[in-house]
């Protein structure tokens, strides 16, 4: 099952999407809430009611009334929390050596992520940098999780049970205020909390079970054969495997509820698949070739990023329409 969120009239409804059409779920059952965050808080008992609607919609057993205009929103348009993880070996590695440094052996001890700003997501659509943003702007390709029941002290080889579903994810990235705020040993803040993108949908479990593989040895949890691609201004610059996550989501969901609660509608991410940035991309360019022309994301550029399975999630970047710059105000 594909639940979208999408809005009409400047109100926020949850849907489901069948071959490229949108159906409400709260018409079709009224005890099904008409957003996502209730629809999750609701575990479940409300997901198998909506897999019922899905599966009678398909069969052709439901005659339901298909949205016609309509905008897509993130489908989680407000997660109570964002969190990034670091779970691709390939991507840490290439980036440690591009610096010319070791890679760090606390990688494979534990899996990390980071809190990113949950008020900035977005979904598909224009993405508005400040002027900053665009000293090295930047995307990363990864997929997400959305949680959908609450727990604590969860270990991994139970955690997969509380994923509600899958999406694309574009963790965007002003790499010049990252850079520099992380020479004081915190953050990323400013070069990260401007845009989180998720979508374009959220895909439940099930539908991935046919690409379902054994984790990397000696880890827990779900994997999927799943190829990721990134695309700018239509041509290829990234393209890798979720399979190739060296932590597993239920690993990183086992760290993340370590004496907390984890909560309906939290989003979490798997951080960047290897060459899945231009920070990546170009370090390892001009590693091998000093005359390389470094790239990075430009006003009017179109991103598209695809993952087997999760659908295709597409952003337009935009510049706002300012000089103001927190780069100008450091003091000298």
């Amino acid at each position: 099952m594909k639940l979208v969120s999408y809005k009409t009239e400047d109100r926020e409804h949850l849907g489901i999407f069948i071959e490229g059409h949108i159906y409400n779920l709260n018409s079709c059952d009224k005890l099904l809430p008409d957003n996502m965050n209730m629809f999750l808080q609701g575990g479940e008992v409300l997901m198998e009611r909506a897999k019922r609607i899905d599966d009678q919609i398909k069969e052709g057993s439901l005659a339901a009334k298909e949205e016609i205009f309509y905008e897509i929103l993130a489908p989680v348009p407000h997660p109570t929390s964002c969190r990034d993880g670091y779970a691709f070996r390939q991507h840490v590695a290439a980036a440690r050596r591009n610096r010319k440094v070791d890679m760090i052996p606390q990688f494979d001890e534990y899996p990390i992520f980071y809190f990113t700003n949950h008020n900035a997501i977005q979904g598909t659509g224009e993405i508005e940098c400040m002027p900053d943003h665009f000293d090295k702007l930047d995307f990363e390709l990864e997929l997400a999780v959305v949680i959908g029941k609450k727990g604590r002290n969860i270990k991994a080889a139970e955690a997969d049970e509380y994923i509600a579903g899958y999406m694309v994810m574009n963790d965007m990235s002003a790499r010049t205020l990252q850079m520099e705020e992380m020479l004081l040993n915190l953050g990323p803040a400013k070069g990260k909390d401007f845009s989180t993108v998720i979508g374009p949908w959220l895909v439940t479990p099930d539908e991935l079970l046919q690409y379902k593989v054994a984790p990397k040895e000696g880890h827990v949890g779900n994997a999927y054969d799943l190829k990721m691609t990134c695309r700018v201004n239509g041509i290829e610059v990234s393209k890798g495997n979720a399979a190739d996550m060296d932590w597993t989501f239920a690993e990183i969901i086992e760290r993340c509820a370590y004496g907390v609660d984890i909560l309906p509608g939290d989003v979490i991410g798997s951080g960047t698949v290897g060459t899945g940035c231009f920070l990546e991309l170009n370090g390892t360019g001009l590693l091998n070739d000093p005359n390389y022309k470094v790239q990075w994301l430009q006003p009017g550029d179109v991103v598209e990023m695809e993952i087997t399975g999760l659908g295709a999630l597409t952003n337009t970047i935009t510049k706002a329409d300012t000089d103001f710059s927190i780069l100008a105000l450091k003091k000298k």
